[in-house]
């Protein structure tokens, strides 16, 4: 069973279904980074934790082509952490926030056998991206490449070394063209729990089906965590959006349509609860 969304289902409301939650003028994101579910502690340095912790979440702002205002940090910490950490991870994110031009606002910290990062953002968007506004016809693409981030993460989890530029490490994130593309767009979402996954909630949200014009292998699929946009927009703006795109530097592949003629959804698997 997927449990997640089998709690999402239970606490469902007006507020919930896209990558943050819009109220007003403002949206709300949160998100996880826990040990032992998302990242091992000897796989990566404090820098490299607080960075992707951070990424992580930011990634569902530009997703909803918000811009961010504030955060809050949650820390789990276990007994065996060390103050020389704690300070490389608050350097980091401090760098980060003053980067990115966010107040830390505040947070809390727990006790914990395992470190875990929450990390909570609000931002403000006039023109939010959102996922239930998708029409039959549209077009379905993705930004970047797909299948580096599951490929690290197997080899890690046979020892080996990947490189510190990995997406694993270090996800990319497709901030000016979401700017850029979003009144061009009927939705759009980041690709965290992997493309196969992704596109389903996508179509089942908006009571639709794929018509898939390209071949998706599993390699490329399946592999979650890797924060590229997944996109869908009217074939008359189809011009438009690749003009972006190249402005942008952002590669794109179209791989499919909406389409309402009944259809097998991809095979997906939960992202979590794996390690």
């Amino acid at each position: 069973m997927d449990l997640e969304s089998y709690w999402i289902d239970k606490i469902k409301s007006t507020y919930t279904g896209d990558d943050g939650a819009i109220i007003d003028k403002w949206v709300y994101a949160m998100d996880a980074f826990w040990e032992n579910t998302h990242f091992k502690r000897e796989w990566m340095s404090m820098e490299q934790i607080a960075y992707k912790a951070f990424m992580v979440n930011l990634s569902d702002m530009v997703a909803m082509n918000a811009t961010v205002k504030y955060m809050l940090i949650t820390l789990a910490l276990p007994q065996n952490i060390q103050t020389s950490q704690l300070d490389r991870l608050s350097s980091e994110f401090n760098a980060l926030a003053k980067k990115y031009n966010i107040d830390i606002i505040g947070g809390d910290t727990i006790g914990s056998e395992i470190l875990g990062i929450t990390i909570t953002m609000i931002g403000t968007s006039k023109n939010p991206l959102r996922r239930d506004r998708i029409q039959n016809g549209d077009i379905l693409a993705y930004t970047g490449t797909l299948g580096e981030s599951k490929a690290d993460l197997e080899k890690l989890f046979l020892g080996e070394r990947i490189s510190d530029n990995s997406k694993f490490y270090r996800p990319v994130l497709r901030e000016d063209f979401v700017k850029a593309v979003t009144p061009w767009l009927s939705g759009g979402m980041d690709i965290s729990d992997g493309l196969y996954c992704d596109t389903n909630k996508l179509l089942k949200c908006n009571n639709l089906f794929l018509k898939e014009l390209k071949v998706i292998p599993p390699e490329q699929g399946e592999s979650g965590e890797e924060y590229e946009m997944l996109i869908a927009f009217p074939p008359e703006n189809l011009n438009r959006v690749k003009r972006i795109a190249k402005l942008t530097n952002t590669p794109l592949i179209i791989f499919g349509k909406t389409t309402t003629e009944r259809m097998d959804f991809y095979p997906c698997k939960s992202q979590h609860f794996s390690m």
